[in-house]
């Protein structure tokens, strides 16, 4: 499987969900009104070293495309809405967000929206995706289309279903003929294959019988692939090993073939990316060829620093061809890239920004901007513990997030760091009262409660360390911060993270619908 904000902070976003009122939520109301970018003072600050995330925080699975002198990227969204988030930039170090391939959630599609792939053919820009089918589960192939990126997607509905799953796709045109190629067999007891087919020449059907590329006889995991031709051969990179979490193994290697259907001969120099000094688990790229006629391959890795709890962030490496038997290197790239820095929401526009996001699966946020106020409410149902987040990406593992509320009614309203709906741990105000809870093997606790005396706003912060080290604070109208201290020196959140992604700070509500929570700015700021 897979791996632009103004590269700086996080992910843009907001959307309406399909079963939200019609109306209620227009596309035109997603922008980045109201941010604020402030200075970061990270030890990894991206221009302190050479091998640094040009898309910082969980972008799994990327893809990108070169139209003229801009590229264009999209990466794995999993479970948070809006899905699939687009950024473009002019030199692959800089990114900037310019929106979703998707708004609203496809009306065939469950979740797991995974390993997106960019195509553009005759005027068109193509969206080949992952996602899970509502009526059984199974992980199939969708596509979409678009004249601008910027403006968005229409989902042109399933593609592909292959037996248990078909995942990451990968589009190429050879010859004027389409062809698609994808990952068979990974949930069957037998080898996984990287297969092929012939698409319509609009790109929208399969054609004729699925032929093999490369066979995993060797049981490691195979998927990720991309194919790129030159010199007479066709080059498929792949990553074998498994993709996600604390046990990953991922790998970037490569085969060759004098023609597409193969058969493939892998390089005897594998793996071309693995583990580095600070960083593993490398793979699921894609290559690119710049208008100057270099090649680099934009993947994902975990930083051995933050590791789960920042997610497979996007990478770059140019691509180095060997002048006498043609085999590529890679070379990680990105002391050029933008450093990391805060972030800031202080909700002064209409619209909600690009930067949040949310567990589509478990929530049905509803929010209204008035005067410099959020105000969030939502629907969710009896299994979720947390109640409606509003997240962003962290883009590295030490941080502090703060947020004032405004509302005092008997809603729990304060800040989260969400990892699923039944998984997260939080401090937020309920009428008079501060409270640290945590949810957990389902099961919701209070860990501990402070009275609150004035009726003033309450501010709240979080100190995050390693990415899951917790610390609790309030204060009464701007005043001197008041610890919550819980059991140890910290509170672990090391339970948080998924399996394929990583945990989220943001804002929470959990009560009644007509009894929203009140903020007045949302700041991440970066030790």
């Amino acid at each position: 499987m897979r791996i632009l904000l103004l590269l700086l902070f996080s992910f843009p976003g907001l959307c309406l969900l399909p079963s939200q009122a019609e109306g209620s939520f227009q596309k035109e109301n997603m922008e980045s009104p109201g941010l604020k970018e402030t200075p970061g003072n990270h030890p990894q600050d991206s221009s302190k070293g050479k091998e640094n995330p040009v898309i910082p925080g969980d972008f799994a699975d990327p893809s990108l495309i070169r139209r003229g002198n801009i590229y264009y990227a999209t990466g794995t969204s999993s479970e948070w809405a809006p899905h699939f988030p687009l950024f473009r930039s002019t030199d692959l170090l800089h990114w900037q967000p310019i929106g979703y391939v998707f708004s609203q959630t496809p009306s065939w599609a469950a979740g797991s929206f995974w390993a997106p792939e960019l195509f553009y053919r005759k005027g068109t820009y193509y969206v080949y995706y992952v996602a899970r089918r509502k009526s059984d589960g199974v992980s199939c192939i969708g596509v979409a289309t678009s004249k601008d990126p910027g403006k968005g997607f229409t989902d042109r509905g399933i593609l592909l279903a292959f037996g248990k799953e078909a995942i990451d796709p990968f589009v190429l045109e050879e010859g004027g003929q389409l062809y698609i190629t994808w990952k068979a067999y990974g949930l069957d007891q037998r080898p996984i294959e990287i297969l092929g087919s012939r698409l319509s020449d609009d790109g929208l059907k399969v054609e004729g019988e699925p032929f093999t590329l490369l066979r995993d006889d060797a049981g490691k995991g195979m998927e990720g692939q991309c194919l790129v031709k030159r010199g007479g051969f066709y080059y498929l990179f792949y990553s074998p090993g498994n993709c996600c979490g604390r046990q990953c193994s991922y790998q970037v290697a490569v085969a060759r073939s004098a023609a597409l259907r193969g058969p493939y001969t892998e390089f005897a120099g594998n793996p071309l990316l693995a583990e580095t000094e600070a960083w593993q688990c490398s793979g699921h790229g894609t290559l690119v060829t710049s208008k100057e006629g270099k090649d680099f391959y934009l993947y994902h890795a975990y930083s051995k620093a933050d590791g789960v709890y920042t997610g497979r962030q996007g990478m770059l490496a140019e691509v180095q061809w060997d002048g006498q038997d043609g085999w590529p290197a890679l070379q990680p790239l990105g002391e050029e890239a933008a450093a990391i820095r805060g972030f800031r929401d202080d909700f002064s526009k209409a619209a909600l920004s690009y930067a949040w996001q949310w567990d589509f699966r478990n929530s049905q946020p509803e929010w209204k901007m008035d005067k410099g106020h959020l105000y969030l409410s939502g629907q969710t149902d009896t299994a979720n513990l947390t109640g409606t987040a509003l997240t962003v990406r962290p883009l590295a593992g030490d941080y502090e997030m703060t947020t004032e509320v405004t509302s005092r009614n008997p809603a729990l309203q304060g800040l989260v760091l969400y990892g699923d709906a039944g998984q997260s741990v939080g401090v937020g105000v309920t009428g008079n009262t501060v409270t640290v809870w945590e949810a957990r093997n389902q099961r919701r606790r209070v860990l501990r409660e402070e009275k609150i005396q004035g009726d003033t706003p309450v501010r709240l912060k979080m100190k995050v360390e390693k990415g899951y080290q917790c610390r609790f604070y309030w204060s009464e109208g701007g005043k001197a911060w008041k610890e919550v201290k819980t059991a140890g020196d910290y509170y672990s959140g090391d339970f948080l993270p998924p399996w394929d992604r990583s945990p989220r700070p943001g804002l929470v509500h959990r009560g009644a619908a007509g009894e929203a929570a009140g903020f007045n700015f949302f700041e991440i700021v970066y030790r």
